[in-house]
């Protein structure tokens, strides 16, 4: 079947009269000796691997110096033109500290670090010119990204050099993220404090841009013919990947981005791997991966510290997402490892054209704040299904080992005798389904370890659109709390072990065609299950799992008669 592709891929190349030859050559890398295709639960498209001619230049022989203090902005765009006019190629940063502006990737150009290599982008906002892109899954207008490739097609990053945003030039930073010596030494270095002196700008451009927004990172306040003014608050991802086919990232340090570090957006044909992404702790939006509107993803081998969510899939918030239409699908995630971050693994918020056919297994994520995160709220729309999840290993997540909320931003419902009691109240009206409504079905997890949580599990979908089909399945979740389940619909737990410390194991409400069979849990002095809520229906357990059902479950909250079934 690969020489098929080949000989498909040179056929091609033949016909289309292509002035250099390139072989076709599909990833079939191995983890453990197994192919990374192996395992995988749907019909995933074999990866094409960008391919280069034999032929190299070396940023010096365009005049870059590499002391740190010298812009070579210009050196590495006239080194990339020259490759990228040949044909294609290796364009080789060799070692030493390469103070520059944006660089632009082009067709066939394979921008390579070698080991030493320093990449750091200029603190000058000058160098980034205002372009029209997506952020955050609107479309907006950002400062050009450090890296970026438009349209472009076989590119690569690769070797074992840094690449450096020189993020603090660019982001905000609160109070509550730094120690006291730590802000006392930030303030002393310039910007300015917001009004109540609890966030630090880099800027007075960047305080009005942050007070001109009334939906996060966009400045929604003021006309775009001001846009110039608040210049420094539109900081752009540090790698723009948009509309590419083929792109291959390959071994380098990605750290210190302005905004999120790595950003393919609207691209096919994607290999990530071998890469250490890393951001400060406290960076605002100092996302690792956001993979966007993407197909065909090979994402494996690579090291998440992170500010925000490590590896996140979206496609798209709200209006624009549901007018661009473009899910992220068919993606493959192995062996990978992250330590902090907002999220482990993430779907959403921005899922409005949708997320599907997903595989993520052999992963460890270590003091993440989540570890499997899915997220949405009323009037994203979109549909996230055909997720498959296997052979995680958690440690130490301070709040919800797995976490489903399609009330992100909102509030859950205050579930009786106060075992919830972070919980707010929340209005839980039923409102019309529409293109308006997030959906999240099919989704399957199993062989899930997760240790000091604060959190089990929480699993919560919408009164008008519940979580469907819903699986979890060999899993020991050791937490303070135990599971809650609500508004969901056909989900299913086997074999799931909850020891938690403060609350009962679990918890249902509203909830109807739950399943529970091999259920074990931990005696905390707590009643090991609850089930609540006059919406609730069908919850069906198994005798064999209880020593003494009677005092070990409790209902109530209008709790219908006859909703609970022993098998």
């Amino acid at each position: 079947m690969k020489n098929t592709y080949k000989f498909r891929a040179l056929l091609l190349a033949i016909l289309m009269g292509m002035s250099f030859t390139v072989s076709a050559q599909f990833s079939d890398d191995k983890i453990d000796g197994f192919s990374i295709y192996d395992g995988i639960e749907f019909d995933m498209p074999r990866v094409q691997e960008p391919e280069f001619p034999d032929y190299e230049v070396n940023i010096k022989d365009f005049g870059a110096v590499g002391d740190g203090m010298v812009k070579n902005t210009e050196a590495i765009a006239k080194a990339i033109e020259n490759a990228h006019g040949k044909g294609g190629g290796r364009v080789t940063i060799p070692r030493g500290i390469w103070l520059t502006g944006p660089v632009t990737l082009k067709s066939n150009i394979n921008l390579h670090l070698e080991a030493g290599a320093l990449l750091l982008f200029s603190k000058d906002k000058d160098d980034y010119p205002l372009v029209k892109t997506s952020f955050e899954g609107l479309n907006t207008v950002r400062c050009t990204s450090p890296i970026n490739a438009r349209e472009a097609e076989n590119i690569a990053i690769t070797g074992t050099g840094v690449i450096d945003g020189n993020g603090d030039a660019w982001r905000l930073v609160k109070k509550g993220k730094m120690t006291e010596r730590q802000w006392e030494e930030l303030v002393e270095s310039g910007g300015v404090l917001s009004d109540d002196g609890k966030i630090w700008f880099p800027s007075e451009g960047y305080k009005k841009g942050y007070e001109s927004s009334t939906n996060f990172n966009v400045p929604d306040l003021i006309e775009e013919e001001e846009l110039a003014s608040v210049k420094d608050f539109l900081r752009p991802v540090m790698v723009s990947i948009l509309k590419c086919k083929k792109v291959l990232l390959d071994g380098p340090t990605f750290q210190n981005s302005p905004a999120w570090n790595i950003h393919p957006l609207m691209s096919e044909e994607v290999i990530i791997r071998n890469l250490n992404v890393r951001n400060p702790w406290y960076s605002q939006n100092g996302d690792g991966l956001d993979l966007e509107s993407c197909k065909n993803v090979l994402i494996y081998n690579n090291t998440f510290d992170v500010g925000d969510d490590a590896i996140c899939f979206k496609s798209g918030k709200n209006e624009d997402g549901r007018e661009r239409g473009m899910a992220t699908e068919n993606v493959i995630v192995k062996n990978n490892i992250v330590y902090h971050g907002h999220g482990g693994f993430v779907v959403g918020s921005e899922m409005s054209g949708g997320v599907k056919n997903v595989h993520v297994s052999g992963c460890t994520f270590i003091g993440t704040d989540v570890g499997l995160r899915f997220k949405s709220t009323r009037g994203r729309g979109g549909v996230v299904e055909n997720i498959y999840i296997s052979n995680i290993d958690m440690i130490n997540i301070p709040t919800e080992a797995i976490r489903f909320n399609l009330f992100y931003g909102g509030n859950s419902p205050i579930l009786e005798d106060d075992q919830d009691a972070e919980d707010e109240a929340r209005d839980e009206e039923i409102v019309p389904v529409s293109e308006e409504t997030p959906s999240f079905r099919n989704i399957f997890m199993k062989n899930i370890t997760a240790t000091g949580s604060g959190k089990a599990a929480f699993f919560m979908g919408l009164p008008e659109m519940n979580l469907k089909n819903v699986h979890l399945e060999n899993a020991l979740l050791e937490a303070e709390q135990g599971i809650t389940i609500i508004d969901a619909d056909g989900l299913s737990l086997t074999n799931v072990k909850v020891l938690s410390s403060k609350t009962s194991a679990l918890t249902i409400y509203n909830s109807k065609d739950v399943e529970v069979k091999g259920f074990a849990f931990g005696e905390n002095g707590k009643t090991p299950v609850r089930v609540l809520g006059e919406l609730t229906n069908n919850i069906a357990f198994d005798r064999a799992d209880f020593e003494a059902w009677e005092e070990q479950h409790e209902t109530g909250q209008g709790l219908p008669e006859n909703a609970i079934k022993l098998k």
